[in-house]
């Protein structure tokens, strides 16, 4: 093949013919018309995807053999009749006219093609390979791959008329855990606001040119109150930049994404959240103890540890207590829980660094395990999980 020149064209309101009513003809014409083409379909049959189109009034049909003239007023046209013969005539009455035409029968003969396709938000990246269809295929899907993951540099490289704010739920440890879509919003932040917890890892990769504020909270120890991080959200959003607030496990559980949604929405500044993998079920999982288990545990509660409990109502609840932010009040928890009715005997585990290479996993009961942790030292961050279930961690651990 001869050197191609690639080019993207704009096809708005503009006619494209597609000659054929089969299902290659369908795919060119989903394309045509997803670039607002005004396209004209001109076959004695057509398939069902075709027929759709044509029922949803997104092209015009001519149900009937190809004829000279179809093609006047045309500035792109697609042959795949299937029919070696016509598809020769199409092509030679394009060309006469100087109009670009894509054969589907035989790429050697064409005068365009159309390439293998990767979009992500508002990067598109068009794949050829020298005529052989199926290695551009397979070179799309991993760059199609590496855009929605953000492994590839997705930042505009010039300011966004409208700046956004992305809640991120970055999971519970493991940079693996991240979203598809977290990860994308990521590769194209300007300013990301990361937790303490969140996967630090990811924010390493950006690119230098990005800010990065930590507003990690410790206990007892806030280097920015949450009204300083409502603020900077909407400050920098204002700014036209897009920002992501990038947390550990979910925005919304125990996370103040709420309130940091809200502040963005009185503000008049867009915001989305981005549903992370809760720490309250991932790191039970990833010690083999499963929140719920048929014939130990049909519900499970998530708390908030350091905060003040209603302990008889949690003492009274069946299946899977969880704290969160547990460890420091761990000894009175336990306390008040057998204290308002729990068995001393309840398993509890306690389960450090979930999703790590540092995970580690002590287990007692209610009456037990204060004092293991402090034998062993555990440490936040952990989560600590109540019930019958813990005893799967023998097994599944």
């Amino acid at each position: 093949m001869s050197p191609t020149y690639p080019l993207t064209l704009d096809l708005a309101g503009r006619r494209v013919v597609v000659v054929g009513g089969g299902p290659v003809a369908a795919r060119r014409t989903t394309g045509a018309v997803t670039a607002r083409a005004d396209v004209l379909v001109v076959a004695p049959f057509v398939c069902e995807d075709l027929r759709d189109l044509v029922d949803a009034g997104a092209v015009t049909w001519l149900d009937r053999d190809y004829s000279p003239g179809d093609l006047v007023g045309a500035w792109l046209v697609h042959t795949a009749t299937g029919d070696r013969a016509t598809d020769d005539r199409v092509a030679a009455d394009a060309t006469d006219q100087r109009t670009w035409c894509v054969r589907a029968d035989d790429a050697t003969r064409s005068a365009a093609w159309v390439p293998a396709v990767a979009r992500s938000g508002s990067v598109t990246v068009a794949v050829t390979a020298g005529g052989d269809p199926r290695r551009a295929t397979t070179l799309r899907d991993a760059v199609a791959l590496a855009l929605d993951s953000g492994d590839l540099p997705l930042r505009h490289q010039r300011r966004v008329a409208t700046g956004h704010v992305a809640l991120v739920g970055g999971g519970p440890g493991d940079p693996g855990l991240i979203s598809v879509r977290g990860r994308r919003l990521l590769a194209e932040a300007d300013v990301v606001l990361v937790d303490r917890l969140a996967p630090r890892s990811l924010v390493e990769d950006l690119d230098p040119e990005v800010l990065v504020v930590d507003v990690g909270k410790t206990a007892g120890h806030h280097p920015l109150p949450q009204e300083e991080i409502n603020r900077l959200l909407v400050e920098h959003a204002r700014a036209g930049r897009r920002v992501v607030r990038l947390k550990g496990g979910d925005p919304f559980v125990l996370g103040r994404g709420g309130e940091e949604a809200l502040a963005c929405l009185a503000a008049g500044v867009a915001v989305e959240v981005v549903p992370g993998v809760t720490s309250a079920i991932a790191v039970p999982a990833a010690a083999g103890i499963p929140v719920t288990h048929r014939g130990r545990s049909r519900q499970v509660t998530i708390a908030s540890g350091h905060e003040g409990l209603d302990w008889p109502s949690l003492a009274r609840l069946e299946g899977t207590l969880v704290l969160l932010m547990g460890v420091a009040g761990l000894e009175v928890a336990a306390a008040e829980l057998v204290a308002h009715g729990k068995a001393p005997s309840t398993p509890v585990a306690v389960v450090e660094s979930g999703c790590t290479p540092q995970q580690r996993t002590t287990v007692g009961t209610l009456s037990t395990i204060a004092e293991r942790a402090r034998r062993v030292g555990v440490a936040p961050p952990a989560v600590v999980v109540v019930g019958s279930v813990v005893d799967l961690h023998a097994v599944l651990g």
